[in-house]
């Protein structure tokens, strides 16, 4: 499987909007944007899809965390952005079955022009870009240091400090690991400068 790294955008960033579609049924709402979070002492929006072993190995721990982090004010977006014509289990119909599946209480979305993960400079699934509540960039990283391919336990660390200390008003360390996962699937020559 390629290993791909996060582009660790700019810390201070200010999150890009959008507007795009939801899949997932539990949520509710035909379309998500970033203003519908605009109360949200602190937003996540995560970069995944279902098909890769990389997002495989943290989704269920991924989940629980979500639900946890929005008991405390945290509100999560996912976004798909893989190309479903040549990959059809990441389009908007797998990801809803996956939605339930998983649990997932917060909007799954599908950017199907990949615009605003070009906008976000996101790379890779799992990719996490953590906004506080001016939503300025406090954290781009891993979600901890597990892997499919090594023994270390699923615990989300690394992002759960990040959102706590966020939360608290407190500043987040500066010492942030890349995720690393599958490339995200690019449409044919929509592959941007950043990845490249």
């Amino acid at each position: 499987m390629a290993r791909t790294e996060s582009t660790m955008l700019e810390l201070g960033t200010v999150a890009p909007g959008f507007t795009l579609p939801n899949t997932n049924p539990v949520y509710g709402g035909e379309t998500v944007s970033l203003e519908d979070c605009a109360a949200a002492p602190a937003l996540l929006v995560a970069f995944i899809c279902n098909h890769c072993p990389f997002v495989k190995h943290i989704k269920g721990a991924f989940s629980k965390f979500a639900s946890d982090m929005a008991e405390k004010g945290l509100a999560v977006i996912a976004i798909s952005a893989n190309d479903a014509a040549e990959f059809p289990q990441d389009g908007p119909q797998k990801m809803a079955e996956d939605s339930t599946a998983q649990g997932y209480t917060f909007p799954y979305l599908f950017d199907e022009d990949q615009n605003v993960a070009r906008a976000y400079h996101a790379a890779c699934t799992p990719d996490f870009f953590l906004f506080d509540a001016d939503r300025k960039l406090v954290y781009r990283g891993q979600f901890d240091g597990s892997r499919p391919s090594n023994d270390v336990p699923v615990t989300g660390e690394d992002l759960r400090a990040a959102v706590e200390a966020t939360l608290a008003g407190r500043s987040v360390s500066a010492d942030q690991k890349p995720s690393i996962g599958c490339n995200i699937k690019w449409k044919e020559g929509n592959a941007p400068e950043y990845f490249a």
